[in-house]
């Protein structure tokens, strides 16, 4: 998934916009950062629903918190250990920004779990985008993309048989829950990145959200947290659903506005659905076709406008 004075409030749902003057500027890995906003954030929905997929396989092992904790705190130890992060020089308000990031991702991860343990991940997704795509109504002062947001809602509910009527009742307010947490994600990853250089702020969240998250998962799987073979998968969950797509996300939010990238979170339903039929044998219906022929539209219809907006402001902040 350095430091500068508190951004204003229009900045803080709009991660294109340029630290203050005497930040040290954010800079990804190259190979990373050449892929492009659009490619990083891609890229991580993939990882994290293949990750999410593989995730409801060790369910049965550790529990719902079981899977949370060892993943968070997998993802903890090898960000610390990989970006080494700075502890000293930061501002209080840093340091809020990173303690309520961790507090989020964490919040986000558990009401998820516990959302798919009780209904399957396909409408699991489907209902937690909806947070996202309120955040793209939100943040955004134009009409087009309030146009694209309402057809990949539409996209959203297609997909999900357009009701979720027979759901259980407690997993879908968990995957609602996990949807206002991946909104609050939104931004306050957003203004992680600006506060710190590379993935420093991320690595500090994650490790805000391990420790968290360490008693409930002890309480609840106990001993079987231990099991080799069940922290090889919860790590291969970590590497998938949290190192990888989070970072990539950090990265692609420095250079990409709220409410496009919320938009281009749509796409996680389908694919999804994608690693619910290569993962766990969940087949596709032609309703669920056309749902993510949608939602796929909507995705390209804000990437499109965002692009025609920014091609002449990219040169001028040297992206």
């Amino acid at each position: 998934m350095s430091t500068v004075n508190t951004p204003s409030a229009a900045n803080s749902t709009s991660p294109a916009s340029s630290p203050s003057p005497g930040a040290s500027a954010p800079r990804g890995p190259g190979r990373l950062t050449s892929l492009g906003p659009v490619g990083l954030v891609l890229a991580g929905g993939i990882s994290v629903q293949f990750g999410g997929a593989l995730a409801v396989t060790l369910m049965p092992r550790a529990g719902a918190l079981g899977v949370v904790t060892l993943r968070l705190v997998a993802a903890a130890v090898v960000l610390l250990i990989v970006c080494r992060p700075r502890l000293r020089g930061h501002s209080c308000a840093d340091w809020g920004t990173v303690i309520v990031f961790g507090i989020t991702m964490g919040a986000m991860n558990g009401l998820f779990y516990e959302a798919v343990d009780r209904i399957p991940l396909g409408p699991a997704v489907t209902l937690e985008v909806l947070g996202p795509l309120t955040l793209s109504v939100l943040a955004s002062r134009r009409a087009l993309n309030a146009l694209w947001a309402g057809l990949a809602l539409a996209g959203v509910f297609l997909l999900g048989g357009g009701g979720f009527g027979d759901l259980d009742p407690v997993g879908v307010a968990f995957a609602l829950g996990a949807g206002a947490m991946w909104a609050a994600y939104i931004v306050f990853s957003a203004r992680t990145g600006r506060r710190f250089p590379q993935a420093d702020g991320l690595a500090l969240a994650m490790a805000v959200a391990a420790l968290l998250f360490l008693p409930l998962g002890i309480a609840e799987a106990g001993t079987r947290l231990l099991n080799p073979t069940t922290i090889a998968l919860g790590s291969a969950v970590a590497l998938l659903s949290s190192v990888l797509p989070y970072t990539l996300e950090l990265l692609a939010l420095r250079r990409l506005p709220a409410s496009t990238f919320a938009i281009l979170m749509s796409l996680e339903p389908a694919i999804a659905a994608t690693a619910g039929f290569l993962v766990l044998g969940q087949s596709l219906h032609p309703a669920e076709a056309a749902a993510i022929a949608l939602v796929i539209a909507a995705s390209i219809g804000a990437v499109r406008t965002q692009m025609g907006r920014g091609k002449a402001a990219l040169p001028a902040e040297g992206q």
